[in-house]
């Protein structure tokens, strides 16, 4: 378990709230499992076609207070991936498979984390559940503060990175991107959500990442960038590339 300090309550939300929110989690969950369970059945058939391998791909993700738990996805890589690379995925990366790729462009790899919620190690809505690698890489103050939460399935930072790989690939080193680059943004999204949690507010993201996924575009109401920064990025390691 990681350590946490004084600010374990921050994102807490009232108990009337909490027992809303958990009752939202429950409700929603158990009827996306139900109604989406054709589609489950679908996809396992084509990830067993496409490659050989399990189903589901599982990985151990730091939640609430620190503890860990086991995340559940639609397997999107060939078996070994693991051992072929960095916990991250990067642009056009080779470990993915053909199935796996449509399921990570469409987000339908995310769907089995409904397990996860029903269960309680996740929330529908809350900071995305980051590997202990890279947790470890946020100060002990950030990590109080993210693991004050129960994390989610999709937030404000999600849906704004909604296609990280982009910003990484294979001739950069992802993890340095990633970690200096994209996890302060994330955690500014993280705060953001644990100083807005609430019932509404998480209905507002869920509808917010469904109409993403429709349209592709972010509403401008959610308060959140609308594209990712890509050049930034791009000026960026360029500059380092050629000081």
């Amino acid at each position: 378990m990681l350590a946490l300090d004084g600010r374990e309550k921050y994102g807490q939300p009232s108990p009337n709230t909490a027992v809303l929110k958990r009752a939202f989690d429950i409700m929603g969950s158990a009827a996306g499992l139900i109604l989406l369970s054709p589609a489950f059945l679908a996809i396992a058939i084509f990830i067993k076609l496409d490659s050989p391998g399990p189903v589901f791909f599982r990985q151990q993700r730091v939640g609430k207070g620190g503890c860990s738990f086991r995340i559940f996805k639609f397997r999107s890589m060939i078996v070994d991936a693991p051992h072929r690379g960095t916990a991250l995925t990067v642009r056009a990366d080779k470990r993915t498979t053909r199935v796996g790729e449509f399921l990570r462009r469409t987000k339908l790899d995310e769907l089995p984390q409904l397990v996860n919620v029903l269960a309680g190690d996740m929330s529908v809505v809350g900071p995305r559940p980051e590997v202990p690698e890279f947790m470890a890489f946020y100060t002990v103050e950030q990590r109080a503060i993210i693991t004050s939460m129960r994390p989610g399935m999709t937030d404000y930072a999600a849906i704004l990175f909604r296609d990280e790989s982009s910003l990484l690939d294979q001739d950069a080193d992802p993890v340095d991107i990633y970690r200096r680059e994209i996890m302060p943004i994330k955690f500014v999204y993280y705060e953001r959500y644990g100083r807005e949690i609430g019932v509404l507010n998480d209905l507002r993201i869920v509808i917010a990442t469904t109409l993403l996924l429709i349209s592709g575009r972010i509403p401008q109401w959610l308060g959140v960038e609308s594209k990712l920064p890509d050049a930034r990025f791009l000026r960026r390691r360029e500059a380092g590339a050629n000081p």
